[in-house]
C-alpha cells in the first residue's frame, strides 16, 4: 500500500504561510509524495462551496489521498476522519462537516471510515486551531507513505458521518423545474443543479427568479451564444450552465450562488417563418 500523490483542497487563500507550512508538513514525513493543489481559494469557512469543488474535481483526481480543509469547526467536538474509497483506490482526509458528502457520492460511497484519534500520526500542536497543518496532513502523508488507515483511528460506520446537502432540482406539475445555482465560476457562467436531459427537448428556457425574466437559448459552446443573448449549455461537469459569450452572465443576470430560479419550455423569440418563393410575374424563370 501507498499513493504518490495527495490532491489538496482549503480555504486557506494563498496570501499567508498556511497552505506552504501544510505542504512542508506532508513532505517532512513522505518527501517523495507530489501536491496537486485543488484549489485554496473556496471562500473563508464555506463548507458548501467547497464540498460542491471536490464533488467537481473527483472524477478527475489521481487515485491516491485526497487532504480537504474547510473546517469553521476547528477545535471543536467535530470529528476529524479517514475515509476509503473502491476498497482503498483512494482515501479523503479531514474534518467530518459535511465537505467531503457530495464527492463521496458522486463516486458511489465510501466502502470504510476511521476516525483520527491516534495522536501516535499527529503533531504535537501549539493549540487547537489548525488541525490542517497539526492533524489532517500528517495522517495524509502516512497513508501516502504505506501506513493503513487502520492504525490512524477507530473505525466507524459511514452512516454515521455528517452528511452534504445537496439541492435536488425538481419538476413540479406544470412542467416548471426549480433549480437552484450552485456555483458562479471566474468567468461568470452560473451552473445549476439541473441534468442536461430534464431540459433537452425544450427549444429555449424561460429563466425566471427575483426581479428576472429571460429567455436562454440552448447551445453547445460558448462562441454560438449571439450578443445579448443568454446561452443555455452543458458545462464541463455535466450540469446545465447558463453563460453569456465573452462576459459575465451572473453579472448580466443579477445572480448569486444560492439563487432560487424557476425555468419552463418556451419558444425562440423571433423565430424565421418559411416562405416558399414562386416564380415572379416579370421572370417566370427565377
Amino acid at each position: 500500500m501507498g499513493f504518490d500523490t495527495i490532491s489538496f483542497l482549503s480555504d486557506y487563500g494563498v496570501t499567508d504561510e498556511s497552505v506552504g507550512v501544510t505542504k512542508s508538513i506532508i513532505w517532512s514525513i513522505n518527501p517523495a509524495v507530489r501536491i496537486v493543489d485543488i484549489t485554496h481559494g473556496v471562500d473563508a469557512h464555506d463548507i458548501r462551496a467547497g464540498g460542491l469543488a471536490l464533488a467537481r474535481a473527483v472524477q478527475f483526481l489521481m487515485p491516491g489521498v485526497v487532504l480537504g480543509v474547510v473546517d469553521p469547526g476547528v477545535g471543536t467536538k467535530r470529528k476529524g476522519v479517514c475515509f476509503e474509497l473502491g476498497n482503498g483506490q483512494s482515501y479523503l482526509v479531514g474534518p467530518d462537516n459535511g465537505l467531503f458528502a457530495p464527492a463521496i457520492g458522486m463516486v458511489g460511497g465510501a466502502t470504510a471510515a476511521w476516525v483520527l484519534d491516534n495522536p501516535e500520526f499527529h503533531l504535537p500542536s501549539m493549540g487547537a486551531t489548525f488541525d490542517g497543518r497539526d492533524i489532517f496532513a500528517p495522517v495524509a502523508a502516512h497513508l501516502t507513505a504505506g501506513v493503513p488507515p487502520s492504525k490512524l483511528g477507530t473505525p466507524i460506520d459511514t452512516s454515521l458521518l455528517v452528511p452534504g446537502v445537496l439541492p435536488v432540482a425538481e419538476m413540479n406539475d406544470e412542467g416548471v423545474i426549480d433549480a437552484e445555482v450552485l456555483w458562479i465560476d471566474r468567468f461568470g457562467n452560473a451552473q445549476l443543479n439541473v441534468d442536461p436531459e430534464q431540459t433537452a427537448s425544450w427549444p429555449a428556457l424561460r429563466i425566471e427568479g427575483q426581479g428576472l425574466s429571460r429567455t436562454g437559448i440552448p447551445v453547445r459552446t460558448y462562441a454560438e451564444i449571439k450578443t445579448g443573448s443568454i446561452g443555455v449549455l452543458t458545462d464541463a461537469s455535466g450540469l446545465l450552465s447558463i453563460a453569456v459569450d465573452r462576459g459575465s452572465a451572473a453579472a448580466e443576470l443579477g445572480l448569486s450562488e444560492g439563487d432560487q430560479l424557476k425555468l419552463s419550455p418556451t419558444e425562440i423569440a423571433g423565430s424565421p417563418t418559411t416562405v416558399t418563393l414562386g416564380p415572379t410575374r416579370e421572370n417566370p424563370h427565377k
